[in-house]
Formats: structure tokens, C-alpha cells, sequence
């Protein structure tokens, strides 16, 4: 069925080729032009991709108007050559002349007297057909590698018109001997460089922005000392074209810089008649599934003039959970998203309640809050107003309403676990981790994300506080945040922490600082209360900038499994967490700094927000047992 498939298309080809043959060439590019802008109106998947591309070519020249309007100029361009393409190898040789002039002939020659073969680093550009139809100057030989075609009736045919001239063909398949021994034997060989490369491509910009790129050409050039003529086809006219071939490339000795060296010389060509090139093309794809750079092979490289803040920005959009703990564990796998390639500008979606945490994260470039009560509708406007295509989406939260924000917002890469009733809408689902094993700190979680994204997330300076130590507080200043927002079962005794806290009190002179949630407030009051004239009061009566103040006056903290634990953390204060009916090994403290006070009974983990039976996990930890791992805390620091 397959190859029936493939016949039919080849005699649908040959059709369209015989009627094209018997037209003159200016009505045949006419009518292919026509096509070609009616094929912009049938298939605007292609329109759009075509307008994205010349965006990100032109997007800071060109107003979007001008951009709409070169996409249409393309569409015909496009058509007309293409179907011109058809009628070329059945013109006369000697006639092609009234149809193609050459510029740069010189060129070729002096890269044949110097007897090392020369390379032609082709684009796809004008009727980039031509180029196998013509001989550019006597005596030399031409020859060209080539990708088969998936079809065998057309590649065949395709092989066929283009040898009609001599051109020696190469199979990319076929490996890089004969191609070497052709270049080594003077003679001339063509290579289309402007195509994406995939996995294998190496990372350099085009229009400064990181595109994989074959260095195919870089490298047959080091091998065998062939210069590399970059070649472009423009159109003058409606069936007439101008075939220009530069100087020789002045590019680094080195195979990843001269390809780099390249790109910039195709860009060039590419200014010179944009309409003419192949937009169609997803010359700037994201690699799928490892859109991060850091892992492959052939790397990133730059020009050496171009400094990495020159490139255009990959703009990474990162969806932070709703609750602050959350959002601190997920810290460092946004810090490995940032820094999996130089180009990425990384943006948070956060709920306005903890929006001010992301703001303090260097490697955070921009902070999105929406309203408590904002509507999905809502926060997909607020990213639309980026101005800018979001080229990625991550989803840290496992929730159904984070996947239609962002589907809705029109990100192009939507990343994250599968969630509740979403799939359908990812572009790309990370797997789990295996049930079998150990209990996985919650970070891991997220950091699975950005180590399936292609990111380093063995790093420990993922884990650093966010901002420098501060000077150590006179008088000694401690916290404590006595309340969990989860339920009473993360809750250690009231009174319990006022008696560890006033035995320390006793032993070293010291201001106790009692943080809470605004819901937390009489909690605060009345632990304070219990504490006596060493204890102030803040539940509930500071913002999250504020809280972060005072919290960076505190030698440690003493706490719950709570949100503001996690961020003490983040902000490098030292921690000591009471551990009752969670599990400190999946949410507790990752700093060496900190302690996990902890009564392992044999209900817990139970992960309930009240206790059905005693409480007994948090009432056999005794009040003297705190105080003194806090006095031990404070006299090793």
C-alpha cells in the first residue's frame, strides 16, 4: 500500500512537471506564485510558522504589518520558484544563461587554481534547484551531497535531473570518504547548511538566535583544506534569478567556530533578499525532549565577537505552586532550568501571595502575580501582554487549572506530570519515579522536571540561600513559627514551645521572634503571652518581604513542618523542625545546618491533618529535649 501510495505521488509529480514544461518561464512562475499564496490561506499552520520565523529574524527591524507583509511576498515567491524548479532541467544548458546570471565566478576560480576542491555551503533560497543545472565555470567539476528522498520513484527522478550536467551526487548515508577524495581531486562540492541538524546539529545563532547547525561543511573543509564559498539564489524578475557566490570564508581554524563563522555569513546572504528564503522551515526548533542544552554532544558555540547577552532570549515560562513551602522546595529546579542554556530568560506565573519569594531568586528574570480570585481566562490574558511567544512552559503544580493557563496563553511547549486530567494538554509528560526505593525529598520532584528537560540538577549550588549571610543581630534574636496552616496534627504544643523557649531564655539572653500566618495571629499572641517580656509578637502582622527581614535577624528557627521553615531556608537561616505526622525525609530541612527533631512512633508518617488517637508522636518529644538541641545549636555556631 505504501509504495502504491508513493507511485501515485510520483505520477501526480511527473503531471504537474509536464504541464509546467510546456509554459513559458514567466507565466509558469506566475502561476506558481498564485499557488503558493493560496497555499498560505489553505494551510495557515504553514503561514504561522513562517510568520513566527520571520519574527524572530526581524521581529526588532520589522513592524508586524511589514512582517505580515513579507510572509504574503514569501508564499508567492516560494510557489513561483518552486514550480519554475520543475521546468529547469529540461532547458537547454546553453539557454539557462537567459534565466540565470552568476556573480563571483572569480571566486571559484581562484579556490580551483589553488588545486584543494572547494566547498559550496548552499541555502534554500530563490530556485536553490539551479544550482545542480549549471556548470559555474569551465573546466571545474561539480558535485553535491544530497538526503534521499523517502519516496523511491521521485528520488530517483530527482537524481536523474540533477546528473543531467555531470554533477557528481553523494549520499549522506554513504559516509565522508568519497566526498573527501572527491575534494582532494579539486574538484567542487555542494552542501545545504541552513536546514536544523537535530540532536546531532551543534548549537550556534542564526539572527542570534541558538538554531542547530550541520557543521558538515567545517569539517570536509578541515579535513582537506577546501575553501568554503557561501552561495545564495535570489530572485531579479519572475523567472529570472541571480546566482551569487562570496569570497572564500574567513573562518577560525577551529570546526565549531568556523560553523559559527558561517551562520553568520547565511544571514547575511539571507538580509539580502528575505522573501527568498525557506521560512517554511522550523529552522528554530526545540529539541524534544532535552530543550536544555547542557548534554549535547556538540554543545554551544558562539562566534568570537558575539557575547552571550547578544543572544535572542529562549523564554522560559515556569508555573510556581500555590503554597509558599512548595515554592522554596522548587527553588532549585528553576535555578537548573536557568542555567541549562545561556539563552534562557526564565519568567514565573505565581499567585500574588508568595509572588515576592520568586523576587528574591537570582535567577528568576521576571515575576508574573495574579489575584487570589483571578479566573483561567484571566491569567491567560496576563501572559498574552508578554509581547513575546512563550517558547516553553513548565508546570510545578499537578493541577488541571496550571495546564489550560498556559494551553490557553498559547505556549508552545507545554512541559510537566501528567496531573489530574490534563495529559491532553502537555506537549511533553514526565515520568514518575518508580515507586520502588526510598523515601524522595519533595525538591526531587521538581528537579526530576528540569533533569528530564535536559538540565545539571546534580549541582549543590542549586540549594544555596538565595541572598548573603547577614551580620550577625544584637541581642541575639531567635524565632519561632509555632503554627502549620495544614492541620493541628503538624502542630507541636503550645505549651510546650513557651517552656523550651523560656528555659533558653534562661541559659543565654535572647528576644524571641514569633512568626505565624495572618489566620495565626492569637496564635502568636498567646504564645507570646506564655513566653513572657522575650517574646514579640509578629503572627500574621508582617508581609512576605517583611518576613524575610526578620527573619534573616534570627541566629535559627525554631518550627514546625511549615511554609516559613522552608523559607528560613531559602534565606539561609538555620532551622530546627519538629516533626510529628509528616515525614522530614520528604519535606524537612536539606541544609546541614539544620536539625529535624523527630519521635518516630509507629502511626507515623501518617500524613493526617488531625490525630484520631493521642497525639503521641509530638507529646513524647518533651519540652527540655527542644530547648537543648537549641542551646546546642547556638553554642556550635
Amino acid at each position: 500500500m505504501k509504495r502504491l501510495a508513493a507511485y501515485l505521488t510520483y505520477l501526480l509529480y511527473r503531471s504537474v512537471e509536464s504541464a509546467a514544461r510546456l509554459l513559458p518561464m514567466t507565466l509558469c512562475w506566475h502561476l506558481g506564485a498564485a499557488a503558493g499564496t493560496l497555499t498560505s490561506f489553505l494551510l495557515p499552520s504553514y503561514r504561522k510558522l513562517a510568520r513566527r520565523n520571520l519574527s524572530i529574524a526581524f521581529g526588532h527591524d520589522l513592524s508586524s504589518t511589514q512582517i505580515n507583509t513579507l510572509t504574503r511576498k514569501h508564499f508567492a515567491t516560494l510557489g513561483g520558484n518552486l514550480l519554475c524548479s520543475l521546468k529547469m532541467p529540461w532547458i537547454p544548458i546553453e539557454k539557462l544563461k537567459n534565466h540565470l546570471s552568476i556573480e563571483g565566478v572569480e571566486n571559484v576560480e581562484l579556490a580551483y587554481k589553488a588545486g584543494r576542491g572547494f566547498i559550496y555551503a548552499l541555502l534554500h533560497m530563490g530556485n536553490w534547484e539551479v544550482l545542480s543545472q549549471v556548470i559555474v565555470s569551465a573546466g571545474t567539476s561539480g558535485g553535491a551531497m544530497y538526503q534521499p528522498l523517502t519516496n523511491p520513484f521521485l528520488d530517483a527522478h530527482v537524481l536523474r535531473c540533477r546528473q543531467r550536467t555531470g554533477c557528481r551526487l553523494f549520499n549522506r548515508h554513504d559516509g565522508f570518504n568519497g566526498p573527501v577524495r572527491w575534494l582532494r581531486n579539486n574538484g567542487g562540492i555542494g552542501i545545504l547548511v541552513d536546514q536544523h541538524a537535530g540532536d546531532a546539529g551543534q548549537w550556534s545563532p542564526l539572527f542570534n538566535r541558538l538554531a542547530s547547525t550541520t557543521n558538515l561543511a567545517a569539517l570536509l573543509s578541515r579535513k582537506t583544506g577546501a575553501p568554503i564559498l557561501p552561495v545564495s539564489v535570489v530572485t531579479d524578475a519572475p523567472g529570472r534569478w541571480r546566482m551569487i557566490i562570496s569570497p572564500k570564508l574567513d573562518a577560525p581554524p577551529d570546526i565549531e567556530l568556523a560553523t559559527a563563522t558561517l551562520n553568520l555569513a547565511l544571514e547575511s546572504n539571507i538580509r539580502s533578499s528575505p522573501h527568498d528564503w525557506f521560512w517554511v522551515h522550523n529552522r528554530w526548533k526545540t529539541p524534544n525532549p532535552e530543550f536544555l542544552l547542557a548534554k549535547y554532544r556538540r554543545g554551544i558555540t558562539l562566534p568570537p565577537s558575539m557575547p552571550t547577552e547578544a543572544l535572542q532570549p529562549f523564554h522560559i515560562l515556569v508555573r510556581s505552586p500555590n503554597w509558599l513551602g512548595d515554592a522554596c522546595m522548587a527553588v532549585p529546579a528553576v535555578r537548573a532550568l536557568k542555567r541549562g542554556r545561556p539563552d534562557a530568560r526564565v519568567t514565573i506565573l505565581a499567585p500574588e501571595k508568595i509572588a515576592a519569594v520568586w523576587r528574591m531568586v537570582p535567577d528568576v528574570d521576571e515575576v508574573i502575580p495574579f489575584p487570589k480570585n483571578a479566573s483561567i481566562l484571566a491569567v491567560a490574558n496576563l501572559l498574552k501582554k508578554a509581547g513575546h511567544p512563550w517558547d516553553s512552559g513548565i508546570l510545578l503544580p499537578n493541577s488541571l487549572r496550571s495546564a489550560l493557563e498556559m494551553k490557553l496563553a498559547g505556549v508552545l511547549r507545554i512541559v510537566g506530570y501528567k496531573g489530574h486530567w490534563r495529559r491532553k494538554l502537555l506537549h511533553q509528560i514526565i515520568p514518575p519515579k518508580k515507586k520502588a526505593g526510598p523515601v524522595e525529598h519533595h525538591s526531587r520532584f521538581y528537579l526530576r522536571i528540569a533533569w528530564r528537560l535536559g538540565a545539571n540538577v546534580e549541582d549543590p549550588s542549586l540549594h544555596d540561600p538565595v541572598l548573603p549571610p547577614p551580620e550577625p543581630s544584637s541581642p541575639l534574636t531567635l524565632g519561632l513559627c509555632a503554627g502549620a496552616e495544614y492541620g493541628p496534627a503538624k502542630r507541636y504544643p503550645l505549651d510546650r514551645f513557651a517552656e523550651a523557649a523560656r528555659e533558653v531564655a534562661s541559659k543565654i539572653p535572647c528576644h524571641w521572634l514569633i512568626f505565624g500566618a495572618p489566620a495565626e495571629k492569637d496564635m502568636g499572641a498567646q504564645l507570646a503571652s506564655l513566653i513572657g517580656t522575650s517574646a514579640e509578637n509578629l503572627a500574621g502582622q508582617t508581609t512576605l518581604e517583611e518576613l524575610a527581614s526578620r527573619l534573616r535577624q534570627c541566629r535559627l528557627l525554631l518550627t514546625n513542618d511549615t511554609g516559613t521553615m522552608h523559607f528560613a531556608q531559602l534565606l539561609g537561616t538555620p532551622v530546627i523542625a519538629i516533626f510529628g505526622s509528616t515525614e522530614p525525609a520528604a519535606t524537612g530541612p536539606r541544609s546541614p545546618a539544620s536539625t529535624v527533631i523527630r519521635r518516630h512512633v509507629e502511626c507515623s508518617p501518617c500524613f493526617r491533618r488531625n490525630c484520631p488517637i493521642d497525639f503521641r508522636c509530638m507529646l513524647e518529644i518533651p519540652a527540655d529535649t527542644v530547648a537543648s538541641t537549641v542551646l546546642a545549636k547556638l553554642a556550635s555556631a
